[in-house]
């Protein structure tokens, strides 16, 4: 309390032509917090990032990153971020630590310090037994967090991850999520644009729902799920085109159809159940979970996070 936050917007919009990418949203992310975007593909999510990064200007309102304007300042921040872009941009035509080694050399680190640096970094990301080796022929889950390391080369105030495991198997997702919880208890900001629902609600400390350039809500994924939605959720497949919700409108506090599926959200996931098979409705497969964020996302929107 009382600490300036590290980001802080006010209005802040980003126009392309007559497309209105982010639409006036205010954001603050305090320091040593992981903070997160969630929303679909196209919510603004990735030119809020570009805005932040200060490798777009923005439109309209205000932004401080670091206490500075990145339309002034914008030299003297990027100095201090780390930066992941969605896609990895890594030098195929060098090794694995040439890529940690040359880039700490753009932030005019000294050659003694990227060595110490590279093989610190190598060890957190775990490639350490790869250092010697090309970058091509490195797995995805790899060059994904050799692309986190590099971001670590100048010890940024704060890392910014656009998309960090998009594209990931499960394993290297999870590898991927256990480097990052790290990098948070070492007190580093982060900020994540995600459209996964666990991604957030496993990284996140905080974060806004994201939908067509608006902040739809704001909250921990805890408070944000239940504001929005039931302890549980009832999901009942029928076969195409036999989901008719009438017989177990009233068996939650709403029901939301899908094209696959119909949700019952309800406090008792399993008495729901119960009264459905009581009723004669006989769906081809059925399942109690807790809400998600997804589940969120839908209250909100209408539609889920990915379309």
């Amino acid at each position: 309390m009382g600490v300036d936050p590290l980001v802080k917007a006010v209005g802040l919009t980003k126009r392309f032509a007559d497309f209105e990418a982010v639409a006036g949203i205010d954001i603050e992310v305090r320091k040593g917090e992981a903070f997160g975007f969630l929303g679909p593909n196209g919510a603004g999510k990735s030119s809020t990032m570009r805005m932040i990064a200060c490798v777009s200007p923005r439109s309209g309102g205000t932004l401080s990153v670091l206490g500075m304007d990145p339309e002034v300042d914008g030299p003297k921040i990027r100095a201090r971020l780390g930066v992941v872009p969605q896609q990895d941009n890594l030098d195929n035509e060098l090794t694995v630590r040439q890529n940690l080694q040359v880039y700490g050399r753009y932030f005019g680190l000294s050659r003694k310090h990227v060595r110490e640096k590279a093989d610190e970094l190598l060890e957190f990301a775990q490639l350490s037994d790869r250092a010697n080796d090309e970058v091509d022929p490195l797995s995805g889950g790899m060059k994904r967090r050799l692309t986190i390391a590099r971001s670590l080369v100048n010890d940024p105030d704060l890392l910014l991850l656009d998309e960090p495991t998009t594209g990931l198997d499960p394993q290297a997702r999870h590898l991927l999520w256990d480097r990052l919880f790290r990098l948070k208890h070492q007190g580093v900001t982060l900020i994540v644009t995600t459209h996964y629902m666990d991604e957030a609600e496993q990284l996140c400390d905080r974060l806004v729902v994201m939908d067509k350039g608006t902040i739809a809500a704001e909250g921990s994924p805890a408070e944000l799920i239940d504001r929005y939605s039931t302890k549980e959720v009832l999901e009942l497949r029928f076969p195409p085109g036999q989901q008719d919700p009438g017989p177990v409108e009233d068996l939650g506090e709403w029901v939301e159809v899908l094209p696959d599926r119909i949700l019952v959200y309800t406090t008792d996931g399993e008495a729901s159940l119960a009264a459905v098979h009581n009723r004669g409705v006989t769906p081809v497969s059925s399942l109690v979970r807790r809400s998600t964020l997804e589940d969120v996302f839908l209250k909100l929107t209408g539609r889920t996070l990915v379309d």
